[in-house]
């Protein structure tokens, strides 16, 4: 029986040909890295490959690292296996890995998603024969609204709080999210602070993206500054003491879960947003499609319910089990607060 080119083990999703992993979750010699969050990019990898805008961004998470940096569309040739990288439009260097071997194509998407946010370099489509996507929002309840429309109400959110006397403080991952939001909020209706594991994140993407102007928090801010401005900050900011400078404030918080009805409850925050930096439900389907792949391999998120619907719809379709937390947050928010910690002294307690 034919070996598949790619294989999921223990360590990772496998190419024996070419004797590396993609985003492989234990140590290994080498590795393709799709995107700097924390479930994808693990230290303790001898040699990692990325696109050249993420080599900074997992350089500053993960110390330092033996990584080379690859352009888009470039092809370089391991043991006759030909790897690129293409857009994933997921965060900022987020990218799909295309494998060929012998005629034969797979993708891995890694994290993906198809609305152009403005930050990120847009989602490809690559032609392929068998595609690995993550399905972390793959259920047809989900559908999301054009960021434009969100980003919107945030800024209504904010000025009506600003018109109360009241501190808004929104929460988002600090790689993505963050700069996500940063990028659209309005400055005509005030100041923008920053809690110290954002701030240092959106330092290093300042280069590849003109941001507003934000203000970190540290010991010496005082509370009466942040009156009727916006902080953003890590979800793992939420209930800690850092937060209680800001009283008094009004909590938000964005993310494609605040689309379930109870989620803003479970997460005790005042107002959700719902804007995710990953496929809906048309979004995956319409991306599966696109590919003219016949084998689908379904990882994190909704697989099981997934996969099902696509085999419904003729797919040769499976699961596979892999490490990666989708937009849960277990991972990134563990990340957030590592930095935190490496960061106190600038950080309110």
């Amino acid at each position: 029986m034919k070996e598949p080119l790619l294989a999921f083990n223990d360590k990772g999703i496998y190419c024996q040909q070419a004797d590396v992993y993609l985003d492989p979750w234990r140590p290994v010699t080498n590795a393709i890295i799709t995107h700097g969050h924390a479930d994808h990019s693990r230290w303790g990898h001898k040699n990692y490959i990325t696109h050249h805008t993420n080599v900074p961004i997992i350089r500053h998470r993960l110390g330092p690292i033996n990584v080379t940096g690859k352009d888009w569309n470039e092809t370089f040739t391991i043991n006759g296996v030909k790897f690129s990288l293409h857009p994933a439009g997921h965060i900022i260097g987020s990218a799909q890995i295309r494998v060929e071997y012998k005629g034969e194509v797979w993708v891995f998407t890694g994290d993906y998603k198809t609305e152009d946010d403005g930050i990120s370099t847009p989602y490809e489509v690559i032609k392929c024969h068998a595609f690995i996507t993550e399905c972390t929002f793959g259920l047809p309840a989900f559908k999301w609204t054009p960021q434009a429309e969100v980003m919107t109400d945030i800024n209504n959110w904010w000025a009506e709080n600003r018109a109360d006397g009241k501190t808004s403080v929104l929460f988002g991952y600090s790689l993505g999210k963050a700069q996500r939001l940063l990028k659209y909020l309005d400055t005509d209706i005030g100041k923008i602070y920053t809690h110290g594991a954002i701030e240092n994140m959106t330092e290093v993407l300042r280069p590849m993206v003109d941001f507003p102007e934000t203000t970190r928090i540290t010991r010496e801010t005082k509370k009466e500054d942040l009156l009727g401005s916006i902080v953003l900050a890590p979800p793992s900011a939420h209930g800690s003491t850092w937060i209680r400078r800001m009283t008094p404030y009004v909590t938000g918080s964005a993310s494609g879960w605040m689309a379930f009805r109870g989620a803003r409850r479970r997460r005790a925050v005042d107002r959700g947003f719902v804007l995710s930096d990953h496929c809906d439900w048309t979004g995956l389907l319409e991306s599966i499609k696109a590919t003219g792949a016949e084998k689908v391999i379904c990882t994190h998120g909704y697989s099981d319910i997934f996969s099902k619907y696509l085999i419904e719809l003729g797919y040769d379709a499976r699961t596979a089990n892999t490490q990666y937390e989708g937009e849960s947050g277990e991972m990134n928010a563990k990340m957030e607060e590592e930095e935190s910690d490496k960061n106190q002294e600038e950080n309110v307690e």
